[in-house]
């Protein structure tokens, strides 16, 4: 799906900085310092969701963010029927843009249900010339995580072996493998990109119901992989902040950078949190994934109370450089 980055102008930013024994940069976003190093979108939403983004002053008025418990949480209004623009929620961009890392992404929670399309994901400049890697996305009753990169002409993924992941690739019109990440790719649904599905419920209430879990991607000149681990599992190099992805096994999602898809298809990514409703992606199956519930936009507008459950709620977010 077509995302826009917004810059805008932002308060001072004050983040936890730290150089690890294995000579890491790490930027910690907290329930000490998280929404001082983000914006908020407030403009209409480019996936043409039935949402209403609102300012960090509302959000806070509305009880739509907090970090209470040393815990940051991101929600919908899920008491009042939606007008408008659509349904409260909140959508933050990072102050800061990066060329390369380690995003660790420890999560409690994550927006589920019909209706929601929630995403965790990178943007560059200039969509899709900047590129973008959406690290957790998916709608309605999905399970799964889909982890897909969109870009300009002249990024493939046909070589990418599917042994070297533990997901599935996405199909195309025809059925075909999704390997194609340019955002008009032949045979592939309009902006589809070339995703990988995991193999494991992390998305949704099969996060939520594993009670979280966490997210490493490396994106560095040669790949970009994305693996999940629940709390147990979760490697003692990522809890020391010495991150060591030749430890963690096999990736659920691969993508291979290089002669096919050259590295400078991604640059400048900023980080996007976001909730939306309805909207190109999840409006358009929701009659498939939520039957007998009527369209996507009248169960958003009348049914609040099924909000509850939307929202995130995060531990922290980690960026080694």
């Amino acid at each position: 799906m077509q995302k826009t980055c917004v810059i805008a102008i932002c308060c001072v930013a004050f983040f936890i900085l730290a150089a690890s024994a294995e000579g890491w940069n790490v930027q910690t976003y907290d329930a000490s310092n998280f929404f001082n190093g983000f914006n908020f979108f407030t403009s209409d939403d480019p996936t043409h969701g039935y949402v209403n983004y609102v300012s960090r002053e509302q959000a806070q008025q509305q009880g739509l963010i907090n970090t209470n418990g040393n815990k940051v949480y991101i929600g919908t209004d899920h008491q009042n029927h939606a007008n408008g623009r659509g349904r409260n929620a909140v959508r933050i961009t990072s102050n800061r843009q990066f060329n390369h890392g380690i995003f660790v992404l420890d999560l409690n929670h994550m927006p589920q249900g019909c209706g929601t399309w929630p995403a965790y994901w990178l943007v560059g400049p200039n969509w899709p010339n900047g590129g973008e890697i959406d690290i957790i996305e998916g709608v309605n009753r999905n399970l799964q995580d889909q982890t897909t990169l969109h870009t300009s002409n002249g990024c493939s993924m046909n070589d990418v072996s599917s042994g070297s992941f533990s997901g599935r690739w996405g199909t195309g019109t025809h059925n075909n493998p999704s390997t194609n990440c340019y955002v008009n790719a032949p045979g592939q649904y309009a902006n589809a990109g070339c995703g990988i599905i995991a193999n494991q419920g992390n998305y949704g209430a099969g996060l939520n119901g594993l009670g979280g879990g966490v997210y490493a991607t490396v994106w560095n000149s040669t790949r970009i992989i994305s693996y999940f681990f629940t709390h147990s599992q979760v490697p003692a190099d990522i809890r020391s902040n010495n991150p060591n992805p030749n430890n963690w096994g096999k990736p659920y999602a691969n993508f291979i950078l290089g002669g096919q898809c050259p590295s400078n298809h991604f640059y400048d990514m900023s980080i996007v949190i976001n909730l939306t409703f309805c909207g190109d992606w999840a409006g358009s199956v929701f009659g498939q994934d939520c039957p007998g519930l009527g369209s996507c936009q009248s169960y958003v507008q009348n049914n609040p109370g099924k909000f509850e459950p939307a929202y995130w709620s995060i531990n922290s977010l980690k960026v080694f450089t």
